[in-house]
């Protein structure tokens, strides 16, 4: 008996193999269609990101006059579908000065608020009882070849905002305008478990029975704030919150928002919808959005695109999460200590913090430090180096470590840098986690290269702003 060769069958003798069967080269797909599969891959993070997230999108009765209704609704439909639960706020102003001026009633404002007599009631009333009726139809079409094709969405609206009456301030009465005054959390949710969309409309009601005409933008974040929300985008006519020389002010923490509030430099529209969205930031929603109907989509760029198209409101406040000053230095010195001597970190003495003080950012809880990183910048190549990242082990697992890196990529992106790079030994995964990916050394600056230290061989980890 023949001893088989290296590598042949066991079952068979070598002469009886069959020539393995060749695997189809991979065929590369059509420009557009590669193209489709990129951008698919590119928004699946989003999309695992948001799903079960509850978010509330409030927009102007200006909106639907521009003829924007139906666009918006799909785009709100495809978020639901996607597993978002959706709650919707619509304005009804044009609508209702347009109804108080066909009666030839005029209409009345003091304080940016409207002055809402038995006429004006009445015709807030039609108006939005027309607009909700119109949103309800648009959420139930389903016709082929349209993006609402094969939808079966399920709207719920009702008496769920108890309003009380602003009353009389500075000899003004405003009679039938008034705040909300509380949210119906248990039934919304009900609903939205359901897989519903909560829709409410600027009409508000008492105890007593009444009825309150109520302003978009409180409806839009009491409900936030009141649901815990994840989200609170704010659909305007405005194009976001702009600087002094017209730019979009793409990130603004809460404390840049009251300095812009307190200026009161900004126009009248963006003013209220930054105040809302502080009120409800405030509140507790993580994250509020200013966005312009003008653009198609805007919901969709603002969600699924990094830069988005708007101004986004984040929540940090400067009490909680601000820039070092050289008071944090022994706090600091105290935290990255262990870090030091376990060489997660290299080591730094006390008079390189206190030089570089400016470089850090913190996080303080009962004025201790519980974290910190800082950024070099790198001008010239617009890239920074985010270095000395540090949580104190009481409070890891809490997001602390992501609020600071992303308050380093605010820091990062409004001194013009267009990427941010980190070196490190042990949290790898923690950064990819988080955006960033693996580099050579040939990626870093020219003076960051000569600095690089071989032996300790860390990972060098890149992340586009």
């Amino acid at each position: 008996m023949n001893a088989l060769s290296p590598g042949a069958d066991a079952g068979s003798a070598p002469s009886a193999r069959q020539p393995e069967a060749r695997q189809p080269e991979p065929r590369q797909a059509e420009p557009d269609q590669q193209q489709f599969v990129d951008w698919l891959r590119q928004v699946a993070p989003y999309i695992h990101a948001f799903r079960g997230k509850t978010i509330v999108v409030g927009f102007p009765g200006e909106l639907v006059q521009a003829g924007q209704l139906n666009a918006l609704i799909q785009d709100i439909a495809l978020l639901q579908a996607l597993g978002m639960r959706m709650i919707v706020c619509h304005g009804a102003r044009p609508q209702i000065n347009e109804q108080i001026r066909l009666r030839g009633a005029e209409v009345s404002y003091s304080q940016g608020m409207r002055v809402a007599d038995g006429v004006a009631l009445e015709c807030a009333k039609e108006a939005s009882g027309e607009l909700r009726l119109d949103i309800e139809a648009a959420f139930s079409q389903g016709l082929p070849n349209t993006p609402m094709a094969h939808a079966a969405v399920r709207v719920i609206s009702g008496n769920l905002i108890t309003a009380r009456p602003i009353g009389i301030i500075d000899g003004v009465d405003f009679g039938h305008t008034g705040l909300v005054r509380k949210v119906d959390v248990r039934t919304m949710n009900f609903a939205l478990s359901g897989g519903s969309i909560v829709l409410l409309s600027p009409l508000g009601f008492s105890p007593t029975g009444e009825a309150f005409s109520l302003a978009m933008e409180d409806v839009a974040a009491a409900t936030a704030a009141a649901l815990d929300a994840d989200k609170l985008i704010f659909v305007t006519e405005t194009p976001g919150i702009v600087d002094k020389t017209g730019k979009i002010l793409g990130e603004v923490s809460e404390d840049e928002a009251k300095r812009l509030l307190a200026q009161d430099l900004l126009p009248s529209d963006s003013a209220v919808y930054l105040k809302h969205a502080l009120r409800a930031c405030e509140g507790g929603v993580s994250r509020a959005h200013i966005i312009p109907f003008s653009i198609d989509g805007s919901v969709l760029l603002e969600l699924f695109k990094h830069d988005g198209v708007g101004t986004m409101l984040v929540e940090e406040t400067l009490e909680e999460l601000r820039e070092a000053t050289l008071e944090d230095v022994g706090g600091i010195i105290s935290l990255i200590r262990p870090l030091e001597e376990d060489g997660t970190l290299v080591k730094r003495d006390r008079t390189k913090i206190e030089h570089e003080i400016t470089n850090f950012t913190v996080i303080e809880h009962d004025k201790i430090i519980f974290g910190c990183a800082a950024l070099y910048p790198f001008a010239a190549e617009q890239i920074g180096e985010m270095a000395c990242l540090a949580v104190n082990p009481s409070a890891q697992g809490q997001g602390d470590g992501d609020r600071i890196l992303k308050r380093i990529e605010q820091r990062a992106r409004a001194i013009g840098l267009k990427r941010l790079f980190v070196l490190t030994t042990r949290t790898t995964h923690w950064f990819l986690k988080r955006g960033f990916v693996l580099a050579g050394i040939e990626a870093l600056p020219a003076e960051r290269k000569r600095l690089y230290n071989w032996q300790r061989k860390s990972q060098i980890l890149i992340k586009n702003l």
